[in-house]
């Protein structure tokens, strides 16, 4: 999906991933990703971000919940992470991330509510009434008041299997009206749905859909009711253009995650100000009637996986088709259109979710400098296996 823009875009970091997995130094099936270019990315989107006065929260679990880059984003002025659920959560507190909100696609457990409210959490996003009780009891045995979103859907919105939830805009009414009489520890701050914005690839444009209707709909109901609507959280493919897009259609806070790395559909049509900055690193296993077949553990099945470049370097390689697995089956190979030498390196660049794989990551600096270095290995839940170059 993303090959011929990596070779137009960042070479420098395929020449790399060429380079570390022929010397041994990364294994097969590991994600590498261009450190200094995500940084630029995430630059230029909170340069966007502040020029139209959106807020923006990070979202890691693509690139593996990794703490490092966390880190980096905080250093640079994020003010925190939008986790998708409690085990993201739990690594970013594990390292002391700030966490703006949390139960962003998955409710917080009720034996954990209290840890999260404690832990500082800005906003915690919600679905159900039964939740707001446990996030009021945890509030109030803590003397805190917990700011919440309401995920609101109506007829005509998109939900993606196995996310289906919200209030509808009656119900939304009556649980905010509810929320302000009865729970005291508890303040409606705003309301979201996912996603608000797609990629048109007829258009090849980013554009907004139903649920942004759904959304701003819900902030001007509360406002009519006299609860002020903080924040619209309008979510999905947060990037440079989106963000103007919010400007004109409306949301104020957007969640960069694909944008940071380049890899929103967006991106593998057009030219955009975000560089693409992670490729997927394997091998040629064997050859079985007259096709190659490498090492996998990083297929995502929404990946759109196509092209692998394959071979030894930059000079010595062949572009050819990828066969991913169905998706009855584990992917403990990627298929290759042809018989490919045992060992070479196999290099792809598709729409990933790593924290959905069994995959490492493998943080490198310096390479558009001539320095480049591996500054740690994490696993696919963001723990470190090892950290520097020696």
């Amino acid at each position: 999906m993303f090959v011929n823009q990596l070779r137009k875009k960042n070479p420098a970091l395929l020449n790399t991933a060429f380079e570390l997995h022929q010397t041994g130094r990364v294994s097969p099936d590991s994600y590498i990703i261009d450190v200094d270019t995500f940084l630029e990315n995430a630059r230029n989107i909170a340069k966007t971000g502040k020029a139209y006065g959106i807020r923006l929260f990070f979202m890691l679990k693509q690139v593996g919940r990794n703490p490092y880059l966390a880190k980096r984003l905080v250093e640079m002025g994020y003010e925190g992470a939008v986790t998708v659920d409690y085990k993201e959560a739990e690594v970013m507190m594990r390292h002391g991330i700030p966490i703006k909100n949390a139960g962003h696609l998955v409710q917080i457990p009720g034996h954990k509510v209290k840890c999260f409210v404690a832990y500082g959490v800005e906003y915690m996003t919600v679905y159900t009434r039964e939740k707001i009780e446990e996030i009021q009891k945890a509030a109030a045995e803590l003397g805190k008041i917990q700011k919440i979103l309401l995920r609101v859907a109506a007829g005509g919105d998109m939900m993606y299997s196995g996310q289906t939830a919200g209030f509808s805009l009656e119900e939304m009414k009556e649980t905010a009206l509810w929320v302000e009489k009865d729970c005291k520890n508890v303040k409606v701050a705003g309301v979201t749905s996912f996603p608000c914005y797609l990629y048109d690839s007829e258009e090849k444009k980013i554009r907004p859909i139903h649920n942004l209707k759904t959304v701003l709909e819900a902030a001007s109901i509360m406002e009519k009711a006299g609860m002020p609507c903080e924040l619209v959280n309008t979510p999905s493919a947060s990037c440079c253009s989106t963000l103007k897009k919010m400007a004109v259609y409306g949301g104020n806070s957007a969640e960069p995650g694909h944008g940071l790395t380049g890899t929103t559909p967006l991106h593998a049509e057009c030219d955009e100000p975000e560089i693409p900055c992670c490729v997927y690193v394997t091998e040629v296993s064997h050859n079985f009637e007259n096709r190659g077949y490498c090492y996998g553990g990083g297929y995502y099945r929404r990946s759109h996986v196509e092209n692998a470049l394959v071979g030894t370097g930059m000079e010595k390689m062949e572009q050819v088709s990828v066969i991913p697995p169905d998706s009855d089956s584990i992917d403990y190979h990627f298929g290759l259109s042809q018989m490919c030498q045992v060992g070479d390196t196999v290099l792809m660049a598709f729409r990933f979710q790593i924290f959905v794989t069994r995959s490492d990551v493998v943080l490198v600096e310096g390479l558009h400098r001539g320095e480049k270095k591996i500054i740690g290995v994490y696993d696919s839940q963001g723990r470190q296996k090892w950290t520097k170059d020696s």
